[in-house]
């Protein structure tokens, strides 16, 4: 196995790690109102934009180094990411380039329909978006061996996949609120755990042979 994609695999994990904190944070200025439009909503779109990329890469590399046996789940999950990279990087560009800049010119009643709303098309892309991310976590769990360190980031794949429904509920809940939306905050623990723990199992495996890594006989 080439050493650069165990490397790309780790950088990538380790950017939406920091991507995906970033962003629970300036949730939580938002919803505590220290926040307010434009400022908000560009920090949580930005940083929403900064997490697509680098996850995709992360599970690309993660399907690269999985063993034969196990290839099925780790195509499955990376089929999950590419839908979940095309539904929010839509939402999110859309948001960053046309419906700020337009409403900080007075033209929002012109873009409405693409505006992000409780219920609103974008808001159905970010939810389906949020679900795919979750369903890629949930197939990729079986890539992992049941021991050593490759259990706890197995673990942290299942607690991150188990979010999914909460995340689903939120968003199609037929009344939105602030609070409705704090039902959510364990995906701001386990998205980021799930990124650092897959960050860390790709730096143990740097340098090791494809059958050193997640289908032989090391304990990592």
């Amino acid at each position: 196995m080439n050493k650069a994609i165990y490397t790309v695999g780790a950088w990538s994990a380790i950017l939406a790690f920091v991507a995906t904190l970033a962003f629970f944070f300036v949730q939580l200025l938002q919803l505590l109102g220290w926040l307010s439009f434009p400022l908000d909503q560009i920090l949580i779109y930005g940083f929403s934009l900064c997490i697509p990329v680098p996850f995709l890469l992360a599970m690309l590399a993660l399907h690269y180094a999985a063993p034969p046996d196990k290839k099925f789940w780790s195509h499955a999950a990376l089929i999950f990411t590419e839908l979940y990279v095309v539904f929010v990087t839509s939402n999110y560009v859309v948001q960053l380039a046309t419906v700020i800049p337009m409403t900080l010119r007075g033209h929002a009643e012109e873009i409405r329909n693409l505006i992000q709303t409780p219920h609103s098309l974008f808001w159905d892309f970010d939810a389906l978006g949020y679900i795919f991310m979750g369903l890629a976590t949930l197939f990729a769990m079986p890539v992992f061996k049941q021991q050593g360190f490759q259990k706890w980031v197995r673990y942290s794949f299942l607690i991150h996949a188990l979010v999914t429904p909460l995340i689903a509920f939120v968003y199609f809940y037929p009344v939105f609120s602030d609070a409705l939306l704090l039902i959510a905050i364990p995906w701001g623990i386990t998205a980021p755990l799930a990124m650092l723990m897959l960050a860390i199992v790709f730096r143990k495996q740097a340098g090791l042979s494809l059958g050193q890594t997640l289908g032989k006989k090391e304990k990592l």
